[in-house]
């Protein structure tokens, strides 16, 4: 408990620092001008500008045309820690639609260490210490991450204690800009929200202000609306938080808007087809899930077997109750097996709930022992408690009953 509970705390502040640039309007200006005129980059509207395609083209999953766009922001400023941040958020958002997938884990890493390196240069070098500390807050943040996703405990602990140091730096200075209560907004729910559901945390957190949920999560939805710079990572966050805090209709429309304004976006659209089938809105959600699941054959980027568990299940869901296609059930429900396989989910809800569901299938089909091999999976590889796991013991219970009465009927 204590190690996940680690895990939790780190996610839970350093994703406060979570922060991106968007977009502006463009307009035709002189760089040098506003170099001149405004000391921070976060704050200079021609960086703006010239990051907003390669921020779009992030978001949509163009990571390569958005490497192009970094790459000049690095050649403009090869000083300043911004395009480093920027590159290896790039490659955090190939980490996002699968966490366990570890294949971009080093390069993120170089890209953060990188940017603290610059950000530590400039944290010397500048009376006002805002922009660097932000930049170290948030590179430390991203290897808390990704360190305690990968459980190197004494590593996330590390870059978590530095990622906090530097929050102190920038907490409360919405006034110098407005994105920085983004960070206000995430830390007033999270410090609330950890010890309500990691109690062992509290004697750790009484060095810290208090937080306040609900002030929290209307921060966040004021930089979800308004703000230029964090506008896109607040949504991202508030649709965790509505889950969180079961707002399903508020989760729902930010799902459906996110994935409207980044269609490729393989997380949004996860999340709209799971609030869309949430709400019942069935003919909504099988079409997403359709949408998914041709994504994943064209071999989309970010489109993988997390998001096709998601999508056979949703089909498979819908064939079982609703069509009474059995047909079309079993054999979405083997493709989120299957899915699941590839993505080693093997304790997830959608895993056991297909087999559960091709168990009563082969029981209607008469096919007992088949049944009988679906329901004995799900108790023996689900969590002891789970829904599912009962499910399926009450249906090995019945499915004994069963066989017991057809051969008390055969000797008579």
């Amino acid at each position: 408990m204590k190690k996940n509970s680690l895990k939790y705390w780190i996610f839970g502040f350093t994703c406060i620092f979570m922060v991106v640039v968007k977009p502006a309007k463009a307009q035709l200006y002189a760089s040098a001008d506003f170099d001149s005129k405004y000391e921070m980059l976060l704050s200079n509207p021609g960086v703006q500008i010239e990051a907003t395609e390669a921020i779009n083209k992030l978001y949509n999953f163009k990571f390569a045309e958005a490497d192009a766009e970094f790459r000049w922001l690095r050649y403009r400023y090869p000083n300043h820690p911004m395009p480093y941040f920027l590159m290896g958020l790039a490659e955090w958002w190939k980490i996002v639609p699968n966490t366990d997938d570890t294949r971009y884990d080093d390069r993120c890493i170089a890209l953060m260490d990188t940017c603290i390196t610059l950000a530590e240069k400039l944290y010397d070098i500048r009376e006002n210490k805002i922009e660097p500390s932000f930049f170290l807050a948030a590179a430390y943040a991203f290897k808390g991450r990704i360190h305690s996703e990968r459980k190197h405990w004494s590593r996330a602990t590390f870059a978590g204690k530095n990622a906090l140091k530097y929050l102190e730096r920038c907490k409360g200075q919405s006034e110098i800009s407005p994105e920085l209560l983004f960070g206000d907004g995430l830390f007033n729910y999270f410090a609330e929200w950890i010890p309500d559901n990691y109690p062992l945390l509290k004697p750790v957190l009484w060095l810290f202000p208090k937080g306040n949920k609900q002030m929290g999560i209307q921060q966040l939805e004021k930089v979800g609306n308004n703000a230029f710079y964090t506008r896109t990572e607040a949504r991202y966050f508030l649709l965790q938080i509505y889950g969180y805090e079961n707002q399903y209709a508020k989760s729902y429309d930010l799902a459906k808007y996110s994935w409207e304004t980044y269609p490729d976006n393989p997380y949004f659209e996860r999340y709209y087809l799971r609030s869309a089938f949430v709400r019942g809105n069935s003919d909504e959600a099988e079409k997403i899930a359709n949408s998914i699941l041709a994504k994943i054959d064209a071999g989309k980027t970010g489109y993988e077997a997390v998001s096709g568990r998601n999508a056979a299940y949703v089909l498979a869901y819908y064939a079982n109750n609703y069509h009474r296609d059995l047909p079309k059930a079993k054999l979405y429900y083997q493709k989120t097996l299957d899915y699941s396989t590839q993505a080693k989910a093997f304790t997830s809800g959608y895993y056991l709930a297909s087999l559960v569901g091709l168990g009563r299938i082969a029981e209607k089909e008469k096919n007992y022992d088949a049944a009988r091999e679906y329901y004995k999976t799900a108790v023996d590889r689900g969590e002891k408690k789970s829904t599912q796991v009962k499910e399926a013991k009450d249906a090995l219970s019945n499915l004994n009953k069963l066989r017991r009465e057809e051969r008390r009927k055969q000797r008579n």
